[in-house]
Formats: structure tokens, sequence, C-alpha cells
């Protein structure tokens, strides 16, 4: 069945009692056991609540995945995940990911001896080359933050399980929808389904898949345990905007690779970063192994200048952090989503003070493209 369909039809099977074709947001905290030593399934809704439940299911479904795991945001998603490891493992990372997951891997996890190397997760040979005896995973996120380089999933997969490496892939910029690591070999797919997956921007969500059902054993373990569990009310938020993932982002594609063209023909821009480009060193290998390039955009202008005048002149194009919903917005990585990477990592990796992040939304593309126009002249 295709993800469209599967994606429209989340929990439309959950209340079959009166028929309801949305499931029910089950606001309850814990449950009435029908006996001693009985249960109905749930007991407390840290441990499983039935909202939660068919979202989990749901992504799981769309990901060809064992279990799905939902958590009460996307890093909440990922430091669950790094209960996995143990004093001492080292694990091999994106080099220009989002900054707030760099800084949980360096001013938090770091202190409790787990060690990180940064690298260019584009490069095969790069990650080869990074592997140690103690390293235990590979951390990638399959369209990088905010240079928007691509992983090839597949090949980095073999070397994996060449090494007997857990293979985690952070897929929040493509979805199953465009991406499903899980087929491609990776073990972990994490998902800020705050971002397209939920698509309003209204809700903060993690979400997690897991291929292998002991694996998946574990990583439910540490959701229990730790408890940063997503709440029904956000569940059923997440639920209703997964149902038009696919044409939310078949919109948000086909106007992202019109404004990445229009911006690369314009004067006052001097790199574009969008792998829908022919151009972009990442479109061959995305081409090969998904069915979209997504719609982030990033591009440098001519001057520093020219970037607090975009940033304030556009009148569609909201200045904002975050990403994936429905509305465009624009955002400069230096000193927001990325300013807890250090400055000299952040100018090696061109994360640079004329680089902006513009997330493309559902709008006339015709619009938007006047919009960045206007906001362009002085």
């Amino acid at each position: 069945m295709n993800i469209a369909t599967q994606a429209a039809q989340i929990g439309l099977e959950w209340d079959t009692r009166t028929g309801a074709v949305t499931v029910p947001i089950y606001q309850t905290a814990t449950f009435r056991h029908p006996g001693l030593g009985q249960s109905t399934g749930y007991d407390y809704s840290r441990s499983g609540n039935p909202t939660r439940q068919a979202l989990e299911e749901g992504i799981a479904r769309l990901d060809g995945a064992a279990r799905g795991f939902a958590y009460s945001s996307g890093m909440a998603a990922i430091t669950s995940l790094l209960l996995l490891f143990k004093q001492g493992d080292h694990i091999i990372v994106t080099e220009d990911l989002y900054g707030g997951t760099y800084r949980l891997f360096e001013k938090i996890f770091a202190q409790y001896g787990l060690s990180f190397t940064y690298v260019d997760t584009s490069d095969t040979a790069a990650v080869a080359a990074a592997i140690r005896p103690e390293t235990k995973a590979l951390f990638v996120e399959s369209l990088t933050n905010p240079l928007l380089k691509v992983a090839d999933i597949a090949a980095l997969s073999q070397l994996c399980r060449k090494h007997g490496l857990l293979h985690i892939v952070d897929n929040t910029f493509l979805t199953p929808y465009l991406l499903r690591p899980l087929d491609l070999g990776a073990d972990i797919a994490i998902y800020s389904a705050s971002k397209y997956l939920a698509g309003h921007n209204d809700t903060v969500c993690g979400l997690v898949t897991v291929k292998d059902p002991q694996l998946a054993e574990q990583v439910y373990f540490h959701q229990n345990s730790a408890g940063a569990v997503l709440g029904p009310q956000d569940s059923w938020l997440t639920i209703r905007g997964m149902k038009t993932l696919s044409v939310r982002l078949d919109r948000q594609q086909e106007n992202a690779k019109r404004i990445a063209e229009w911006l690369e023909t314009h004067p006052k821009v001097k790199k574009v970063h969008y792998p829908g480009l022919e151009s972009h060193p990442g479109h061959a290998t995305l081409e090969r192994e998904a069915r979209g390039f997504g719609a982030m955009i990033a591009f440098e202008v001519t001057e520093p200048a020219l970037v607090e005048q975009l940033l304030l002149k556009t009148r569609l194009i909201s200045f904002a952090e975050s990403l994936g919903g429905v509305e465009t917005l624009i955002t400069f990585p230096e000193v927001q989503t990325h300013a807890d990477i250090d400055p000299e990592i952040r100018a090696r990796l061109g994360i640079n003070n004329v680089l902006l992040r513009l997330s493309v939304g559902i709008e006339d593309v015709e619009d938007l493209i006047a919009d960045l126009a206007q906001a362009f002249e002085q």
C-alpha cells in the first residue's frame, strides 16, 4: 500500500465501538483493572496510551519498522536512544548537524563518558576512517541541517553491518514519505515530528522507528523508564498532521525547486544548497535512494548586510526558528539554530554570516518569490 494512503488512514481502525474515523484522545493518566492480576493492556499512560499507540503504530507502518515510539520532543527521542550506550562508547556523527543535537552530545552526554567524532557523512570513506575499536554507532542526518549534504544511507548501512555498528538516521528533513532509512539497512530512524510529520507548527513531538524487534524492546524499556513520552493531545495533533503529509510535501517540494532555481540566478546570491538541483553534489545519491528532495533550502548572500535585510523585509515569509510547517520560514543558522557549535567549527563547515535557511511552505510559489524579490531590494 502506498505511504500516502497509509498516512491518511492512521488511527481509522481504533474506535470500533462507535466507528469514529479519527482516534479518540484518551486524556487519562491511569486505567482501571478489570480484576486482580488483570489488565486491559493499559495500566498507566507513561507505559502506554491508546492515542499514543495509534501514532506509534502508524509511524512504524510508514517506516517499515517493527515498532515505533513517540516522545515529548525530538531531543527527548535522541536522549532516550543515547541510553542504549555506556561509558567509554564512541559514536561517529554527521559534522554539520542540528546545533541542539551537538549541544546534547557535547555538553551533556560527553560528561558521562560517551565520545563523539564528527565527520562529513556524505563521504563514506571518511566515515570508515573514523571507526575505532570502541565505536558502537553511526549517527547521521539523511539531509544535514543546515547545509543539506546527502548521506548514502545504503552504503553507510553496509559499512555499519561490516563493523557491527548501530546505524541511527535522523530523517527529519525527508520523512518516510520521501526516504525510508530502514529499507536501506539502517537500524533506527529518528524524526522531530514537530516538523514535516505534524506539519502545522502547533505541536512538539519526537518519533523513533526500530527495525529489529529485540532492539525495539530495549528502546521501549528506556522510553518507559525515562518517561519522556508524548501526551495524548499532542499524539492526536501529530496523527492529524500526518494524514496530509503527502499532499503537503508534494506542494512544498514543487515550491522549493522553483525557489532554488530562482535564487541560483539572483545577482545577490552566491551559492544555493538544494539537493533537487542537478548541480548539487548529492543529487544523484538522493535520486537513487529517495522519492524526492525535500523542501529545505540554504543559500548564501553576497554580503552580511543582506542577511538582516532579508530577515526583516520579508512579509509573507516569517523570520522564525523551526521548519516543516505549511508556512514558509526563514532563519539565520549562525546565531539561531547552530549557535552552540564552536565558531571555528561553524566557519570551517560553512555555517557563516551570510548563510540563510529557508523552510518552504505550501503558499503560492509566485507570491513567495515576489516576497523574496522585494526583500532583496534596497
